[in-house]
């Protein structure tokens, strides 16, 4: 097969497709010894991978994704096999940085779809950088690029993926649409766009703005956006990691399309722009579906719009990916595996308590069990459970969802946030009749939890009968692994470290900053927990009435370990530092 161009003078000219060096098609290692090698390489994975290796013969696919997202491989692991076996150089783009002469032979959308990245070209030769090697939909894609030769390179998913965002941003387009906006605002007055077309179907400048912002969020990996009218300009800022990071500077009469545009696609009133309003839409983004909630509220500048992006391409957690150290997860594993009683997990918002209860019913579900769920709103879908979505305008909230339930003859309840009184009376009576009842409330630590269900309004004999175990945690951010590099810390932190109990240390850690975690030297976060076994002790404190801070001192005194003591021991692992304990975990009176 041969390709055809056109030149700039019309002439037709015939090219050959680019030859691929190695060509991972003809290399001697087929797919069937890649597997041994895999199963051999990781032997604690080794069912999983070759339930994959199956799955791939039978159905084919991209085997390095699969082996990632399915195979419990690490994906740098994953690269240096690959690249070893299939004779291949590896790629570093934690300081490579492409070439663009290199990146024009690609298109956004191929590179984002194929998963690969341009590095240099050479007049003839295009050398890429690429996950998966064997997937061939990405081989015959490179073959047909109008070069001579395309050579490859092997890097990890996280640093291609990281790297294809930065070359390729979806957010380098908005200038262009700007100027559209302003040329369209000149002409038809200063009045707000009603946009009525169907989302992805029309050019509208502020359509796309809003594409290109949610787009280079989810690219980002960023789980919440802040769409903000100050004094003079639109504030766009992405949460990522847990910090908030300014990407974008909008003219502030963009400020009311924008807010008009995101109600419109979240079915809310767009007329009303006093009170808050919650919704929530669907799109789709490089091919993966994207759940986002949408939030609005009115500021002194205009109305404020926060997203929250779920990626239903996340896959849920087990109790043992959570990173709980062995002794806190063998605690927490026996609270959960009470045939009755209520297990709460307490923090601020954005701590990652959702993600723990689910960990937690993929952990106990089984066949013979009747689990169901009242959540707000409803996250992730399990396939074999019983979700129930709460609808404030159909009068279905916690309490009279809770209430139904129970009539539902239930083993297990999920209640996704005990907010009031009446939810959390309900709930601690279900647990004293023989069901295991999960939740969340908002709380500091695990102690705080219970007096914070006595201050709603629940008797104490009633909260320690019914509670058999708390967590409370919170999420800091982990040292980027490809740019962690040692360093010498401030006499502040060091006595902060210090006093909060950590162990003497010859070397300490952080990121420099790097491509794959765009300078930050963080990147992704993990959980610091606290779990407390509600035991006599604790009940016979809270039911005589004494302090949180002298039931914390006695759990103390029986082996809790708090969420300093934790967070302590992560950065004595060298995987968080003290910095991120001080801003998420720290608190003042451990010093006292």
């Amino acid at each position: 097969m041969r390709l055809r161009r056109v030149s700039a003078d019309e002439q037709v000219i015939d090219l050959p497709r680019a030859r691929l060096v190695p060509d991972p098609r003809h290399s001697p290692l087929d797919v069937t010894r890649l597997a041994e090698v895999f199963a051999t390489s990781f032997p604690d994975h080794q069912a999983r991978v070759e339930a994959v290796m199956m799955d791939f013969h039978r159905n084919g696919g991209a085997l390095g994704r699969m082996l990632i997202d399915d195979g419990g491989v690490d994906e740098r692991t994953l690269a240096y096999t690959m690249a070893r076996q299939l004779q291949m150089p590896l790629a570093d783009l934690r300081v490579d940085r492409p070439d663009p002469a290199a990146t024009a032979w690609v298109q956004p959308l191929d590179a984002h779809r194929y998963a690969v990245l341009p590095l240099r070209y050479d007049g003839s030769v295009l050398t890429v950088a690429v996950i998966d090697p064997l997937d061939f939909d990405m081989v015959y894609f490179l073959e047909s690029l109008p070069v001579v030769q395309v050579n490859l390179q092997v890097a990890p998913a996280a640093e291609v993926r990281s790297a294809i965002n930065q070359t390729y941003p979806a957010l380098a387009e908005v200038g262009q649409h700007l100027r559209e906006f302003a040329k369209a605002e000149v002409a038809s007055g200063p009045a707000v766009e009603v946009i009525t077309h169907d989302f992805g179907t029309d050019e509208a400048p502020v359509i796309q703005v809003v594409n290109k912002i949610v787009t280079q969020a989810l690219r980002d990996r960023a789980s919440d956006v802040h769409i903000e009218p100050t004094d003079g300009r639109v504030r766009v800022r992405y949460r990522v990691d847990g910090a908030l990071k300014e990407v974008l500077s909008l003219p502030v009469a963009m400020g009311p399309a924008l807010a008009s545009r995101i109600k419109i696609m979240a079915d809310l009133n767009i007329v009303e722009r006093r009170r808050p309003q919650d919704g929530q839409f669907q799109m789709q983004i490089d091919g993966h579906d994207l759940d986002v909630r949408v939030s609005t509220t009115s500021t002194i500048w205009g109305e404020k719009t926060v997203l929250r992006l779920l990626d239903k391409r996340r896959s849920l957690y087990h109790l043992a990916d959570l990173g709980m150290p062995p002794e806190t997860h063998e605690l927490y594993s026996r609270i959960v595996a009470s045939p009755f009683g209520m297990v709460v997990v307490s923090g601020p918002t954005g701590s990652g308590k959702t993600t723990t209860l689910y960990a937690t019913l993929t952990e106990i579900n089984r066949p013979d069990m009747n689990v169901t769920t009242i959540e707000d709103p409803v996250e992730y879908v399990f396939p074999s459970i019983n979700q129930i979505q709460i609808s404030e305008k159909a009068g279905l909230s916690f309490a009279t969802g809770l209430k139904s339930i129970l009539r539902q003859d239930p083993d297990v309840i999920l209640v996704g946030e005990v907010r009031d009184v009446e939810t959390a009376r309900i709930a601690v009576q279900s647990a004293l009749t023989g069901h295991l009842v999960l939740s969340s409330v908002h709380a500091v630590d695990s102690v705080s939890a219970l007096y914070r269900l006595l201050d709603m309004g629940i008797e104490p004999f009633l909260v320690t009968s019914s509670i058999v175990g708390v967590v409370a945690q919170r999420l800091v951010r982990r040292i980027c692994t490809s740019c962690a590099a040692p360093y010498e810390p401030t006499p502040v932190e060091l006595a902060t470290y210090r006093r909060l109990g950590g162990a003497d240390r010859i070397e300490w850690m952080r990121g420099t900053g790097c491509n794959l975690c765009s300078g930050t030297g963080y990147y992704d976060r993990i959980g610091v927990y606290e779990v407390l076994a509600v035991n006599d002790d604790i009940r016979a404190l809270v039911v005589e009435g004494r302090t949180p801070r002298e039931a914390r001192a006695v759990a103390v005194a029986k082996g809790l370990r708090t969420l300093q003591m934790e967070a302590v021991r992560l950065v004595g692992e060298g995987k968080t530092t003290i910095d991120e304990v001080i801003r998420h975990v720290f608190v003042t009176e451990d010093l006292v």
